[in-house]
């Protein structure tokens, strides 16, 4: 078989075996057309290490054509990820090509995390006008977020029966189909419970959009705000408040994940809450935390002089 066709077996694989989502695939669809217009429709035997070689110098000199701007070292990553993760999928395939453990990755520097510090974060939550529906849905959006800690496409997935607001906690299914619990801060309660009263209709999504043509098929699921729909809401705030942190709904999961440790969570706990499979990710925070208190304790001590 042809690495053509190899691609899409593997795409496929991705969808029905992997459960992997829709973003996912578009992504590893256009970073592996990439590698078959450098090479040809070759056969996987083809695949060497000089191959592989001339492709990354192909890619560190790409320049896009629409912008001019060359790939970042991060993103050039992503290109080699995805093409060693097509390798292992040959390999379970038992189709002879190039082992996937031989390819290595650039290195590149760490972007720095970005979290909002408490008057941030305030002012953030406060911008919605909660005179109209739609301030009170983004209020309960923004407390959600920062009270939980879920990713935007978990946010997005929440539906009206998930929340239960006398326990303060409920269930989500993150990445790899993993379900975990999470919890509801007072705040977030008090302005879900807002919101939730000034619904007057059935449909199922949690958070739904007031604009356009109302759809009630399938349980208003048409209603339902999408991921991206969500990142324009914090990004309408984030621009309206002023903040000097370019915030998106990942900058809330952070900020989430750095108070809880700042405030004595355990690190295995937050990874639960998180959702990480492996405690290395969680671990990032731990050089957030630790110069925080560097800084107070400084501050402790300067002031006691």
């Amino acid at each position: 078989m042809k690495l053509s066709s190899l691609i899409t077996d593997f795409l496929e694989y991705l969808e029905v075996d992997r459960e992997a989502s829709q973003k996912t695939i578009q992504n590893y669809d256009h970073y592996l057309k990439r590698f078959l217009e450098f090479t040809g429709d070759i056969d996987p035997k083809e695949i060497d290490l000089v191959k592989v070689r001339k492709y990354r110098l192909y890619l560190s000199r790409f320049t896009d054509p629409k912008t001019n701007k060359s790939l970042k070292r991060v993103t050039q990553n992503y290109f080699m990820i995805a093409l060693r993760a097509f390798l292992r999928y040959l390999a379970k395939q038992d189709i002879e090509s190039l082992s996937a453990e031989k390819i290595e990755l650039g290195k590149t520097e760490a972007s720095p995390i970005k979290t909002l510090d408490e008057e941030s974060l305030q002012s953030l939550l406060d911008a919605p006008d909660i005179l109209q529906k739609s301030g009170l849905r983004d209020r309960s959006l923004l407390e959600t977020l920062f009270s939980t800690g879920l990713r935007v496409a978990e946010l997005a997935s929440l539906n009206t029966d998930t929340i239960n607001l006398d326990r303060k906690e409920f269930s989500v299914v993150g990445k790899g189909q993993k379900e975990r619990v999470v919890f509801l801060s007072d705040s977030a309660i008090k302005w879900l419970d807002q919101y939730l009263r000034v619904r007057k209709d059935s449909f199922k999504p949690l958070f739904i959009r007031f604009q356009g043509k109302i759809d009630p098929a399938d349980a208003g699921e048409k209603m339902r705000l999408t991921p991206r729909s969500i990142e324009r809401i914090v990004e309408k705030y984030v621009k309206g408040t002023g903040l000097s942190v370019k915030a998106t709904p990942h900058t809330l999961r952070h900020s989430f994940a750095t108070d809880l440790l700042i405030n004595g969570a355990d690190i295995r706990s937050v990874q639960e809450m998180l959702g990480h499979s492996n405690i290395s990710t969680t671990q990032i925070y731990t050089h957030i935390t630790n110069k925080h208190l560097k800084d107070v304790h400084r501050s402790f001590h300067s002031g006691n002089k």
